[in-house]
């Protein structure tokens, strides 16, 4: 236990260490790189590449490097990110953003898959379940890995709040945020009140330096997989070809219920694209200065780490319909608020409540759905959660995508419909379920979705 326990702290730490610097990163991608749109676009690009990655990439690096040269070389591919915010511009940003889309997918496939080969093993020497102890070691990565949503953003916060070049926004500068934005001066205030060259290099250095320390630590204590292990999983990797799976993810569509689950998957990629890509910019950076962004973005993290543990739990006492209703209420009255709300710098609480309450609600749209997927699907998963990968990360692309052509109470319209269809179209899903099983109560069945990898936080 002792040599399959230091090698799952070691990923989690590994994690850890290379997610607040891309969580950090990630959050002031809209506020740091405004001019143009770049910094949105730049993750609207990480997320199109790690669609085309999932569907080839992962077999192939795990089969010819293995479970640990996957998961250092992947990591590799997170720091030239971090690199090219140094010089950021369409010449340096986008290219590594390709590059860290095409690492993602094979490093979360190869995380998995080395806590899965560890747990196996081990439960076969000590004669225990299987199981039980793949989700005592997923139970332990994601127990160190959210946190760093929390440690990203508060480096990134502690060192942008010594900036000198903080601006008194006017109160004419103020009417430009919020919901009905003028663009161009909003991102003429966020260049007026940016951090100096040195600060933003000091910040990037250390994202850096913590993705190069997660790499060595990789490198030097994780231990590869004993050959037999790993022979066994590359059979498993070499059974389903690339175009198997790619036909199997799109055969899969055959199924109703993965089409009306469409709207709700792609959802959750909008809402969380819209949290990251707008309020951050056109309400916190606005109305308070970059600095800020961090410690909003905490607040969001704290929020949704704690309530995808406690819905975990409960989901199997209330039903994942009550979550699903709660979930949908917040997320309507939040985007109604933010139509009507003029952010000023006097109602500092508020910039927080709003996160909060998206945290809440992002904790069920996470755990509920993969859950969701694990229950309807359980014959298909592979090809049910390749579905789930593809239309989340292309609501991602999307909301991403047309961050900066619309103004932002557009984006809220175009996010309570989407919201509203996912609510219909889940509706239906129940219906199907209930028409399919009337003796068995929803309620009943295992709805815990466990822990899920959240490929959108990349």
């Amino acid at each position: 236990m002792e040599k399959n326990l230091k090698n799952v702290l070691v990923i989690s730490f590994g994690f850890l260490l290379l997610f607040t610097a891309y969580g950090g990163l990630q959050s002031l991608q809209s506020s740091l790189n405004s001019e143009e749109g770049l910094g949105v676009a730049s993750l609207s690009v990480v997320y199109a590449a790690l669609i085309l990655s999932s569907m080839f990439l992962p077999p192939i690096l795990i089969k010819k490097l293995g479970c640990k040269w996957t998961i250092a070389i992947s990591m590799c591919c997170y720091i030239t990110f971090s690199l090219g915010n140094f010089y950021a511009s369409w010449y340096t940003l986008i290219p590594t953003s390709v590059i860290l889309g095409l690492g993602g997918a094979p490093l979360w496939s190869a995380k998995c898959t080395y806590l899965t080969i560890a747990g196996t093993s081990y439960a076969e020497k000590a004669g225990k379940n299987a199981k039980d102890i793949i989700n005592q070691y997923f139970g332990i990565f994601f127990l160190v890995f959210q946190s760093s949503g929390i440690w990203g953003n508060l480096i990134s916060s502690l060192i942008l709040s010594q900036s000198s070049n903080k601006v008194e926004v006017s109160e004419e500068d103020l009417e430009c945020c919020g919901a009905y934005n003028c663009l161009t001066d909003t991102t003429n205030t966020t260049e007026s009140a940016r951090p100096s060259n040195s600060l933003i290099y000091t910040l990037l250095g250390v994202y850096t330096a913590s993705g190069v320390l997660a790499v060595l630590l990789v490198i030097i204590f994780l231990d590869q997989i004993k050959s037999d292990q790993a022979e066994t999983e590359k059979e498993k990797l070499e059974a389903p070809s690339f175009w198997s799976t790619f036909l199997a993810t799109f055969r899969h569509l055959k199924d109703k219920r993965q089409c009306l689950l469409i709207p709700l998957t792609m959802y959750s990629g909008f809402e969380q694209g819209f949290l990251s890509g707008d309020y951050t910019q056109v309400y916190v950076t606005c109305a308070l200065g970059i600095q800020y962004v961090g410690y909003v973005m905490i607040c969001f993290a704290a929020v949704n780490s704690l309530c995808s543990l406690l819905f975990g739990k409960i989901s199997q006492y209330t039903g994942r319909k009550l979550l699903f209703a709660l979930a949908a209420v917040t997320n309507t009255a939040c985007i109604i608020a933010l139509l009507l709300w003029r952010p000023h710098p006097k109602q500092l609480a508020v910039f927080f409540v709003f996160p909060a309450l998206w945290g809440l609600s992002d904790a069920v749209w996470q755990t509920q759905t993969n859950g969701l997927y694990g229950i309807l699907f359980e014959k298909h998963k592979e090809a049910a959660f390749s579905n789930y990968r593809l239309w989340e990360s292309l609501g991602f692309v999307i909301a991403f995508g047309y961050s900066t052509k619309l103004q932002a109470y557009i984006k809220l319209y175009i996010l309570l419909a989407v919201l509203v269809l996912s609510m219909v179209t889940y509706g239906a899903v129940e219906y199907l379920e209930a028409k399919s099983s009337p003796g068995t109560p929803t309620a009943t069945k295992k709805e815990n979705g466990g822990p899920h990898s959240q490929e959108t936080h990349m």
